[in-house]
């Protein structure tokens, strides 16, 4: 896939295929972290349901851990949103230096 190149952005804008990459990964990792989420939820809400002293004392960890994937969910989307924003200003300056020199329009003298 590298060297690929991705041009469905809408104003041809072309993509590396390793950025793609970068872009699938960080989203399988928030997939991965989101998922765990979701079972450690389940957890803590059976833990709360049971009443028993011991669950509910484990939950203090469930919900640190918990806080702490959803600080990386938010840093890695930051860091998705930062690098969209880089390539998109990227391309946009691609697009508008080619264009300039496209769209000159002579004037009759």
């Amino acid at each position: 896939m590298e060297g690929d190149t991705f041009s469905g952005l809408g104003n041809g804008a072309q993509i590396d295929g390793r950025v793609l990459q970068t872009f699938q990964k960080s989203f399988v990792q928030v997939q991965n972290i989101l998922d765990q989420n979701r079972l450690l939820i389940n957890e803590i809400n059976q833990n709360q349901e049971s009443k028993i002293p011991d669950n509910l004392s484990r939950n203090v960890g469930l919900i640190r851990e918990l806080n702490n994937n959803i600080k990386r969910v938010v840093d890695l989307y930051a860091d998705l949103s930062g690098n969209f924003s880089k390539i998109m200003d990227a391309s946009s300056e691609d697009n508008s230096s080619g264009s300039r020199t496209a769209h000159k329009r002579i004037r009759p003298a």
